[in-house]
């Protein structure tokens, strides 16, 4: 469930199979739900060293942005970096998403460079509290 929504906003050049294949196998997904329905996604795997966690693949569906429920996820993806030793978090995310990380307290820490066919992305990255 969660890949289908991922797949559909972030990566639709993809298959599921492909999408699944960039996973790493200690990633944690959380969700953010209307009732039923899964409106929000995003994963969180460490990263090299033990204390660096990577948010990747955050995606809340078309007509539910603003809603809180992608923050919702990246408070649940942190809280779990931060309780499995997590001191620093990054991610690469997309220009348009920018706001968001700066809302939850991540800075740019690069230039902008293109992710072909995706777009333009900087790398952010924050402190664990």
């Amino acid at each position: 469930m969660t890949r289908v929504l991922r797949q559909s906003i972030l990566r639709s050049h993809e298959t599921i199979e492909q999408l699944a294949a960039e996973e790493p196998t200690e990633a944690f997904a959380a969700g953010g739900f209307d009732g039923e329905r899964l409106i929000a996604v995003g994963i969180v795997a460490p990263s090299g060293e033990p204390w660096r966690w990577r948010v990747r693949g955050m995606a809340t569906a078309a007509g539910e942005r603003s809603r809180g429920a992608g923050r919702g996820v990246l408070d649940a993806l942190l809280e779990h970096a931060r309780a499995n030793g997590g001191t620093r978090v990054w991610c690469n995310a997309r220009v348009p998403a920018r706001s968001f990380y700066e809302r939850a307290g991540f800075h740019a820490c690069s230039v902008v460079f293109e992710v072909p066919p995706i777009g333009p992305h900087l790398v952010m990255e924050r402190e664990l509290s």
